[in-house]
């Protein structure tokens, strides 16, 4: 039973908070961030540390722990599934559950702008940082990357992502750049989803960094066929496709299924999607998502 895991996590944390890098130590790595589909299927579950909680009409569903790690142990058992993406609380205890033999792991970076605030532009570096991806034997991080003309805090988040970019880079770990075209609306920010700022957001966040030899680009997808063309279009660095919040499922599944057609598009990263589907059913809705690939 979850609880009885749950305990034990507790207890290793209480009394042997060494037992986390000895789990890192001994897990055995993933030979490919690639299934055997050729494509990359990354759960993702970084939402909570920047106080994004919220699933559908329920504003703290993420927030229950329990509930989150045996859904996520159940997403990550099924077949097809290649990865994960956390930060260090979450990551760590999967680690103590011994549930990422053979995945690959990437840690998220920057978690400071949190989702509502006045700040959330200056999105600073508080999760994982190169050196210790490196140590703990993953494969790569990841950072959310808002850009905001009307900001001045925007410059410091690119330079803070190219800094990001270099150091992994230096240690051959995959960058994963998640960059949005942003704006403020009624004292909130706004992603600016449109085909033109997409593309704005790609061919900038390809720039950042001395090295693009490993940097990925996490990216939305368009609705309109011709425009997740036009968009992938712009730069030919790997892209993972993100999944968000998915209020109409068969649309999402469709326009995911054209998307991964596309020659630079290598997999999918989902979160809330698969870990919190409308019905319930976690593992018939990430079953789904495999099947694209």
């Amino acid at each position: 039973m979850l609880s009885d895991h749950v305990s034990r996590i507790v207890e290793a944390r209480v009394n042997d908070p060494g037992a986390i890098a000895e789990a890192a130590a001994r897990r055995v790595k993933a030979t490919s961030p690639f299934g055997g589909h050729g494509k990359a299927m990354i759960i993702a579950a970084d939402h909570p540390a920047r106080g994004a909680n919220a699933v559908g009409s329920d504003p703290f569903a993420m927030a229950d722990r329990f509930a989150l790690l045996e859904r996520m142990c159940l997403a990550l058992e099924r077949p097809g599934v290649t990865g994960v993406l956390a930060t260090a609380d979450i990551l760590e205890d999967l680690l103590l559950l011994g549930v990422l033999d053979g995945k690959s792991v990437f840690g998220s970076m920057n978690r400071a702008g949190l989702a509502g605030s006045v700040f959330e532009i200056d999105d600073r570096f508080t999760g994982y940082d190169a050196e210790t991806i490196a140590a703990m034997g993953f494969d790569g991080g990841k950072m959310l990357t808002r850009i905001a003309l009307g900001d001045p805090a925007t410059p410091a988040a690119l330079a803070n992502t190219a800094r990001a970019v270099d150091e992994l880079n230096d240690r051959r770990l995959i960058a994963m750049v998640e960059p949005f075209w942003s704006f403020w609306q009624d004292g909130r920010i706004r992603n600016d989803l449109s085909p033109d700022a997409v593309i704005k957001s790609i061919t900038t966040a390809s720039g950042l960094g001395r090295r693009s030899a490993y940097t990925w680009l996490k990216l939305p997808v368009m609705p309109g066929p011709e425009a997740m063309e036009r968009v992938l279009s712009s730069s030919t660095l790997p892209a993972l496709l993100l999944g968000g919040e998915v209020k109409d499922p068969e649309a999402a599944f469709a326009s995911w299924g054209r998307a991964l057609k596309l020659p630079t598009a290598q997999g999918l990263v989902v979160g809330r999607s698969l870990l919190y589907p409308a019905d319930g059913d976690v593992a018939g809705a990430v079953d789904r998502a495999v099947n694209l690939l």
